[in-house]
């Protein structure tokens, strides 16, 4: 699907790598100015190389450091007219420190962006595209603490665009399935823990995991006109992986 986002100032939250790098790379494609964030200079580098128009290391667990990202971010961008909240601390287990990774991280990572970038979004009427998971739908035994901080993030996702609305600015979430990349979480399980990326894959319909692109696109979309009417919504994006 091809976008026009030329003349749209976009910020991507944990931009650095998988989804967060195509959703990046997805807008520059289409013509919109870019920043993004993450923790990892490497990844970032990467990105400034391939035409991300401004980057800046954050740990998106620190809220001086995000107000520091977004301010610098709509400098260099002249505005903002996009936020993508797409970060996430992994935090998995039933422990103590999972826990606090993921409140810190998925949840009050997005909403400190979207306090920091709320006046920009007023003024251009924009939108914010907020990154959960299929995980938020459902009771886990492997992974409670961020299967419970996704299904806040979608939960906060409709609060957002009930608030928002007056102002003009859309609030939706895409909520991943099971998605492989180099370096990712999927791709060590292949080798690490073939039973469970075995289980896994068989639950799929498609016969196989997803890829950050097919991520990306939704996110695209949901930032684009063709959705001017669609708000407070999340898109599960997960080649069926839910049916089964």
């Amino acid at each position: 699907m091809s976008f026009d986002f030329a003349g749209k100032r976009v910020l991507v939250a944990g931009g650095s790598r998988g989804i967060g790098r195509s959703i990046a790379l997805g807008f520059t494609q289409a013509g919109a100015t870019v920043s993004a964030c993450a923790r990892g200079a490497e990844g970032l580098a990467s990105l400034k190389a391939e035409g991300i128009a401004h980057v800046q290391p954050t740990d998106l667990a620190d809220a001086g450091q995000i107000a520091s990202w977004v301010e610098a971010a709509a400098k260099a961008l002249g505005g903002i007219d996009v936020l993508v909240n797409n970060a996430s601390g992994f935090g998995a287990p039933d422990t103590e420190e999972a826990w606090k990774r993921g409140i810190d991280v998925d949840v009050m990572a997005t909403v400190r962006a979207t306090h920091a970038a709320l006046g920009y979004l007023r003024a251009s009427k924009g939108c914010i595209v907020n990154t959960t998971s299929i995980s938020g739908y459902a009771p886990s035994t492997r992974s409670p603490a961020y299967a419970a901080v996704k299904a806040l993030v979608i939960n906060y996702t409709a609060s957002q665009a009930a608030m928002y609305a007056p102002d003009g600015i859309r609030v939706n979430a895409v909520a991943p399935g099971s998605i492989e990349f180099p370096g990712g979480s999927w791709e060590r399980r292949r080798t690490d823990d073939p039973a469970l990326y075995n289980r896994i894959l068989a639950g799929i319909p498609f016969g196989r995991l997803g890829e950050p692109e097919e991520v990306a696109d939704v996110v695209l979309f949901l930032a684009s006109p063709l959705a001017r009417w669609v708000t407070g919504q999340t898109i599960i994006v997960d080649g069926g992986q839910m049916l089964s």
